[in-house]
């Protein structure tokens, strides 16, 4: 992979990241570089499926299936990482 392409995947993997959280209904206690690695490996899981599924290629032109597929990928991301995120930081109050 390029420099060029490694900056690109970074750039969607954080729209798509950010995408996914605002998804995410609540506050999400999570890093800003954990969004970014959810919304990376989320793009290219959802592309896989995509290009399995048979409608990745759009001739140049943006995919809605592909990115909403992504999206929700994210989004089930997120909210995995604030449920695992919330397990360690729960306090009893009394």
């Amino acid at each position: 992979m390029t420099p060029g392409g490694i900056i690109t995947a970074l750039i969607v993997g954080l729209i798509i990241g950010a995408l996914g959280r605002l998804v995410v209904p609540g506050r999400q206690n999570i890093p800003l570089w954990l969004t970014l690695v959810i919304g990376v490996v989320a793009a290219l899981i959802g592309s896989a499926i995509a290009r399995a599924g048979g409608f990745a290629d759009t001739d140049g032109w943006i995919d809605w299936r592909e990115l909403l597929l992504q999206i929700v990928l994210a989004a089930v991301g997120v909210a995995l990482a604030v449920g695992f995120a919330g397990r360690g930081r729960r306090s009893v109050t009394r």
